[in-house]
C-alpha cells in the first residue's frame, strides 16, 4: 500500500516511517552556520603550527573575546598570534596585547611577544626551513634588538647558540656574563617561539643552524647580530 501525502507534516509520501525528513539548509544559511560556529583547537600546539589558521574571522574574534572574559592567557595568546600571522595591523596588535595582559598576565606563554614586531611571521617562516636531526644540549634562541634611537626599523634580532635554555642566557647577557654587547645594551626580550623546534640540539649542528639562520634572515631584509 503507498503512503499517501501528509501536508500537515509536509513529508514526502516515499519517506519512511519513524525517520525525520532530511532539513534542506539554504547556501547562505549554511555560510552563516560555518562562519559563526564554535572553532576548536589544540591550545598545546606550537604557535608555529598556527593551529588557528582555518578559524574564520568570525569564530577567530569569539575565541579572543571568550579567552579575554576568562583570563586565558593561553587561547587568548593564539588568537592573538594568529591576527599577526595573517598581517593585522600593528595598532590592532598592541590593543590586543595590551588587553590580554591586563586580563591574564599569569597564564600568557613565553612564546608570545610582549610588543608588536613587523617581521614576526618572516622570522617564522624562516626558522620553519630548518630541522634538528639529532638531540643534544644545546638550544637555538633569539633576543629582539632594540634600535628605535638609530635605525628606521625599530628591531633587530640577535641570534645565538648555548647550552643554557634561552631566558637564563638571555639573563646572563643583560648582567654582563659572557654578554654580546647588542644584547647587553639593546636586549629587549627573548623571541621564543619560532625556535621552539629548534631546542636539544647536537652541539656541532647547533653551530651550523646558528650560522645558516642568521644568514637566512640577513637575506630576507633582517639586521641581525651574532649567528657565530
Amino acid at each position: 500500500m503507498m503512503l499517501g501525502f501528509n501536508p500537515a507534516y509536509n513529508q514526502h509520501p516515499d519517506a519512511i516511517v519513524g525517520i525525520s525528513p532530511i532539513r534542506v539548509i539554504s547556501s547562505g544559511a549554511y555560510s552563516r552556520y560555518m562562519t559563526t560556529k564554535p572553532f576548536n583547537f589544540d591550545t598545546d600546539a606550537s604557535p608555529a603550527d598556527r593551529p588557528l589558521q582555518l578559524a574564520t574571522a568570525a569564530q577567530l574574534e569569539s575565541l579572543l573575546n571568550d579567552a579575554l572574559k576568562q583570563g586565558d592567557g593561553l587561547r587568548g595568546a593564539h588568537c592573538i598570534h594568529e591576527y599577526w600571522m595573517r598581517g593585522d595591523m600593528a595598532a590592532n596588535i598592541e590593543v590586543m596585547l595590551a588587553k590580554l595582559w591586563k586580563q591574564a598576565s599569569e597564564s600568557i606563554p613565553e612564546w608570545l611577544p610582549m610588543r608588536h614586531i613587523n617581521w614576526l611571521s618572516t622570522v617564522y617562516e624562516v626558522a620553519s626551513r630548518f630541522e634538528k636531526v639529532k638531540s643534544g644540549r644545546s638550544h637555538i634562541y633569539l633576543v629582539l634588538l632594540d634600535y628605535s634611537d638609530s635605525r628606521p626599523e625599530p628591531h633587530g634580532v640577535y641570534v645565538g647558540m648555548s647550552k643554557y635554555s634561552a631566558a637564563v642566557r638571555f639573563d646572563q647577557h643583560k648582567a654582563g656574563v659572557r654578554a654580546a654587547g647588542s644584547v647587553l645594551k639593546r636586549g629587549l626580550e627573548v623571541l621564543t617561539g619560532p625556535v621552539l623546534r629548534l631546542q636539544y640540539i647536537k652541539r656541532s649542528e647547533a653551530e651550523e643552524i646558528e650560522e645558516r639562520l642568521a644568514e637566512a634572515l640577513r637575506a630576507e631584509g633582517l639586521f641581525v647580530q651574532g649567528g657565530h
